[in-house]
């Protein structure tokens, strides 16, 4: 992540959640009698083809929203795929927005799914190939260590929830413990205890990330405070309502600490144009200047 920000001059990644109700005018025409999975994933993969191509230059980093392809069948997740690589084409990091959360033998499936895929008596079936996979830590350390494990061999990290952008994180994140601290705290404290192996020198940072939405900004420096080394994902900028002039104490550690993340003000900033492209570009541009002010 610090060569990828340094490299590129950015700390963005374009998010892409494509409905098929709602893509970018212009797309593939797709042939009239096509099984509807496969016409909706090949309109979802040009799509999101061209978003990519669009933002690329600005971003570092595209956060693909699982399920939106998961939901279209076998070839949604081919899509997710052809998708994944085109974002590798133009040098942009992959994130993969599954919010995984199981342990055990399933946890272990889920990350080769994202990862590196898996061996089978018929041979190598691939998974996404993905540099980095969000995972939920409800269920405890044996949920995440999983994902650390199988992302580790080929430079892959993961990025635990840990205080999430939505209304409802208040429910349980904010909740007090018997010392009077949050759970985010305890979460935080297990994620920098879980990446800290990973850390070699003054301005690394950990393969063990944290997901920290970027509507709750008075809660960024004491959770930079509990995760020194700990990489942020920062969503929620845009159409949640938070604002990346409030993000500076997630990049205090330097290039590498904090991926700042947009979807809908980005990809549907055209309002209306008939070539969606250039106001795709100019907001993510925007996004970025923000950050690098930081």
């Amino acid at each position: 992540m610090a060569s990828a920000v340094r490299r590129r001059e950015s700390a963005i990644a374009v998010g892409l959640d494509p409905d098929p109700a709602r893509l970018w005018r212009g797309g593939v025409a797709v042939p009239s009698g096509t099984d509807p999975g496969r016409a909706a994933a090949s309109a979802v993969a040009d799509h999101c083809r061209r978003v990519l191509d669009a933002t690329a230059p600005a971003c570092v980093a595209v956060k693909l929203q699982s399920a939106s392809f998961e939901r279209l069948g076998p070839d949604g997740l081919r899509a997710l795929r052809d998708v994944a690589e085109h974002a590798r084409q133009l040098d942009l990091l992959v994130l993969l927005d599954a919010k995984r959360g199981d342990i055990d033998v399933s946890a272990a499936a889920y990350a080769a799914a994202a990862f590196s895929g898996v061996e089978t008596p018929w041979g190598p079936v691939p998974g996404v190939a993905a540099d980095a996979v969000t995972v939920a830590p409800y269920m405890g350390r044996d949920s995440v260590v999983p994902f650390i494990d199988a992302g580790r061999p080929t430079g892959g990290g993961v990025f635990v929830l840990v205080r999430t952008s939505n209304p409802g994180a208040a429910d349980l994140q904010e909740h007090a413990m018997q010392d009077g601290e949050p759970v985010w705290a305890r979460v935080a404290r297990m994620v920098a205890a879980l990446g800290e192996a990973s850390v070699a020198g003054a301005d690394a940072v950990s393969d063990v990330g944290a997901v920290v939405g970027a509507t709750a900004p008075e809660r960024l420096r004491r959770l930079r405070e509990l995760m020194p080394a700990t990489p942020f994902l920062l969503p929620g900028v845009g159409a949640q309502g938070g604002r990346v002039e409030d993000l500076a104490p997630a990049f205090a550690p330097g290039p590498g600490s904090a991926i700042v993340t947009a979807s809908r003000s980005v990809v549907g900033a055209d309002d209306g144009a008939e070539d969606p492209a250039p106001a795709a570009r100019r907001a993510a541009e925007e996004l970025r200047a923000l950050a690098a002010a930081l």
